[in-house]
């Protein structure tokens, strides 16, 4: 066999062998869970440790309903992370391109303090919000869930960040066309954000959807409850029916996939262009 050849099996061995150890590493922790979702506790912890799907999906399913009402905290975080997305996206994107494409007295010390925000902790905002939204009775309500961190100062960096490469040239023209300034935004630079819109919105959805300790602090009745507090309560002092757990991490898992894969086409492209330029 050539030396060449031999060097190219070598090389090919080198480069794949690693990324399917890698892929194996990725993909065993979603096949555990699967396979958790579908036996009962006491197969999970067998030894050697049970690797097959069970009979027991429906009855996992059936015990976590009668545990937490799975459909109506699938209906509570599927509202609560879609309007946040939205009306997170919406606010925060405005704010954005004018701290972007207008100056104004006051501009930068604004965009100072928005970033140094982000240096808060957020276990620190939970109290003074608390109070806050128990005065004015909104607690347990879908508003104390969405409305106290629409101003997200990540997503405002992120999309301020995107606007800066876009033509103040471009802008310019339209205005000396006669356009106003909501039409520029929505007609003109919006539609060539779609990359960075997909990024952000799938950043906004992930980070609401997984959202624990605030959902915990302002809701005080489970048919509140988002996921993540919904399996907490799963967590019992003595007793863990694990198969019901696998059960409703699987359920959590999905909307993730499903949300990523709709906007995986713009958020690939994003990077993918990025790359190019």
């Amino acid at each position: 066999m050539p030396t060449s050849r031999i060097r190219r099996i070598r090389d090919t061995i080198g480069l794949y062998v690693p990324l399917i150890i890698a892929l194996f590493i990725s993909i065993f922790p979603f096949y555990w869970m699967l396979v958790g979702a579908t036996n009962n506790t006491s197969k999970m912890f067998t030894n050697p440790p049970t690797l097959s799907f069970g009979n027991r999906l429906m009855e996992n399913l059936h015990n976590l309903n009668d545990s937490i009402g799975i459909y109506r905290v699938l209906f509570n975080s599927l509202f609560v992370s879609l309007m946040f997305v939205l009306l997170s996206l919406t606010v925060c994107t405005l704010a954005a391109y004018a701290l972007s494409k207008f100056r104004f007295k006051g501009d930068k010390i604004i965009f100072t303090v928005l970033m140094l925000s982000m240096m808060i902790p957020y276990q620190a905002t939970l109290i003074p919000l608390f109070r806050m939204l128990g005065s004015l009775h909104l607690l347990n309500t879908y508003f104390a869930l969405i409305v106290p961190q629409l101003c997200y100062p990540f997503a405002i960096f992120l999309m301020r960040q995107n606007f800066l490469a876009f033509p103040d040239a471009l802008i310019e023209s339209a205005r000396i066309d006669g356009a106003g300034e909501l039409r520029i935004f929505f007609r003109i630079v919006l539609p060539s954000m779609k990359p960075a819109l997909a990024a952000t919105a799938i950043y906004l959805f992930m980070m609401q959807w997984n959202n624990f300790m605030w959902p915990l602090v302002a809701t005080t009745s489970s048919d509140m409850y988002t996921f993540p507090v919904a399996l907490s309560s799963l967590i019992g002092i003595s007793i863990i029916d694990y198969g019901q757990v696998m059960m409703g991490i699987t359920i959590a898992t999905i909307p993730i996939i499903i949300f990523f894969l709709v906007l995986q086409k713009q958020f690939i492209s994003g990077m993918l262009g990025s790359a190019v330029k």
